[in-house]
């Protein structure tokens, strides 16, 4: 349980700076557009570590060898891209308009689309969610089961948007690129986790 909930933390981090920049960034941001917006991204952490599930179920058999080799590289690569997509701009935030320019304009540079807009919504939401494929691939290969698994994040993801929306709202863009690095940190322990485990056994 403990693994998955950490699991879902590090998931939601991508989700969660999108919504730290919104709360940032959109003057007058009303609730309804924050609450729409975490049930978005959390639906999709959902969608895409069933999907990831389904898709390892189907080649279960012929990786069954070095299975863990591919949960390990699939973990530190997911991390790995998030840490690197947390630094890769110098960790920098570059404003558009001053900061709570309003009228629905981004002040980072990473975040181009306005929350408020349906289709935006839609995008950023399969975004931030790709990742969650890659690990519900590493739960079939680990034979995990992955419905309550990926309940478990959605609902996380969900809430930690929430809070990154008001967190955006009261204290400020300095503290967005430390979320991504966070997660990131944390899904290359689990994947380092799960290769020692099976190294060990064997």
């Amino acid at each position: 349980m403990l693994e998955i909930c950490l699991i879902g933390l590090a998931l939601s981090m991508d989700a969660f700076a999108v919504s730290v920049s919104s709360g940032i960034c959109i003057r007058d941001l009303k609730p309804f557009y924050a609450v729409r917006a975490s049930l978005s991204f959390g639906i999709f952490q959902f969608i895409m570590p069933v999907s990831g599930w389904f898709l390892g179920g189907a080649f279960a058999r012929y990786i069954g060898a070095f299975d863990h080799w591919i949960a390990f590289f699939l973990l530190v690569f997911t991390g790995g891209k998030m840490i690197f997509g947390a630094h890769k701009d110098g960790g920098k935030t570059k404003k558009g308009g001053g900061e709570n320019s309003g009228g629905g304009r981004f002040c980072g540079e990473k975040n181009t689309s306005d929350i408020r807009s349906p289709a935006a919504l839609l995008a950023l939401s399969l975004a931030t969610s790709i990742d969650a494929l890659a690990v519900g691939v590493s739960l079939s290969i680990m034979q995990s089961g992955i419905w309550g698994r990926a309940a478990l994040i959605g609902i996380i993801t969900f809430f930690v948007c929430l809070a990154g929306f008001a967190f955006g709202r009261r204290i400020g863009f300095l503290f967005e690129k430390w979320a991504e690095t966070a997660g990131g940190i944390i899904l290359v322990m689990i994947g380092v986790k799960t290769l020692a485990e099976h190294l060990l056994a064997g």
